[in-house]
């Protein structure tokens, strides 16, 4: 038995609208886009603007529906799209004229274990170089294409181009299965002037990640190249399984050493996993009997997952931060006083 924060439908029970939106029919169980986006999308936003870094990732087999969740198709959109549309429109609303924002927005694959831009026609071989931060500990892509953004807009057309980018190949599992991980990353500031003229900013980094699929090479027919890539994504998904693991052992106040060096992808999601995140999974599922054993294998990968205890804290200078968690303190007190008055 296993149980979740949530579970959706969207294999059938829904209708296409003119306008090409799929919704429930009356008494079914479909979840839309918009409301998987409600009940995920939203509380990464709201994050964001608190200044956490946020974290959400979507793991299935090939065709269960990830990239469906992530990025969606047509007027379907996924929780990025309307993640990053919704993020535009909120700061639209901002009324404090001392603030601004800024949003820059990068796109990556990970493919056979190396790091491609997507945004960038000039990959060189051999991919990216990942290196560590040595004074933070955590890994970055060195020389990652980093593109301001001013609008939704914008952002759709850098996906846009992202997606056109990306490695796919048909396998049997999926005629276009994308065959490595992509990863959006968005990061987030938020300026406020003061009265003095002096700035003190809030940082968030949200990372959006569509993993390639998870299942076995001999569900697959992969041969050749299309074997040598599931080799691949299969180590880099199993360092994550191990890594999962280990956190969920040390949630338990077990000691173990996390082994986050063992593939490109856990070093770059380190902060998603027992970091400095908030982070959502998504694990999708076929509903088709047939993949019994993958879906088994998804679902316990999301129970390990869920046992995973991260460390978020506000990205703000250290003065903002004792500022702020005064004032924080003082509302406490004057609720407490009002409630005994």
């Amino acid at each position: 038995q296993f149980s979740f924060d949530y579970s959706y439908w969207s294999h059938d029970g829904f209708i296409v609208r003119d306008d090409g939106i799929m919704e429930a029919v009356p008494g079914s169980k479909y979840s839309s886009q918009r409301k998987v986006f409600q009940d995920l999308g939203q509380g990464v936003l709201d994050n964001a603007f608190e200044g956490y870094n946020c974290s959400l990732f979507a793991y299935g087999q090939t065709g269960s529906g990830k990239s469906y969740s992530m990025v969606g198709y047509g007027p379907n959109k996924g929780i990025v799209p309307i993640t990053c549309d919704e993020l535009f429109k909120t700061m639209a609303s901002n009324k404090d004229k001392n603030k601004r924002f800024e949003v820059t927005f990068s796109m990556l694959e990970i493919y056979n274990e190396q790091v491609r831009d997507l945004l960038s026609k000039d990959n060189p071989k051999g991919g990216l170089q990942v290196r560590q931060n040595p004074k933070l500990g955590m890994f970055y892509v060195q020389d990652l294409k980093k593109v301001p953004v001013g609008s939704y807009s914008e952002i759709e057309m850098r996906m846009e181009q992202g997606t056109s980018n990306r490695t796919v190949a048909s396998t049997n599992m999926n005629a276009t299965s994308s065959r490595a991980h992509t990863v959006v990353t968005i990061v987030f500031d938020q300026i406020l002037t003061k009265e003095d003229g002096e700035e003190t900013k809030k940082s968030s980094t949200m990372n959006l990640v569509d993993l390639a699929g998870s299942e076995r090479a001999d569900s697959t027919g992969a041969t050749g190249d299309r074997l040598k890539e599931g080799a691949n994504i299969n180590r880099s998904l199993s360092a994550l399984g191990n890594v999962i693991s280990a956190l969920a052992e040390a949630s338990e106040k077990k000691k173990v050493v996390v082994p986050y060096r063992d593939s490109v992808l856990t070093k770059l999601l380190q902060n998603a996993l027992g970091g400095n995140s908030k982070t959502v999974m998504i694990a999708a599922l076929s509903p088709a009997d047939i993949n019994y054993d993958e879906t088994l294998s998804t679902l316990r990968y999301a129970d390990r997952a869920k046992k995973i205890k991260n460390q978020a804290v506000i990205n703000e200078n250290p003065l903002d931060k004792m500022i702020r968690e005064l004032k924080e303190e003082n509302e406490k007190l004057k609720k407490a006083l009002e409630a005994g008055g």
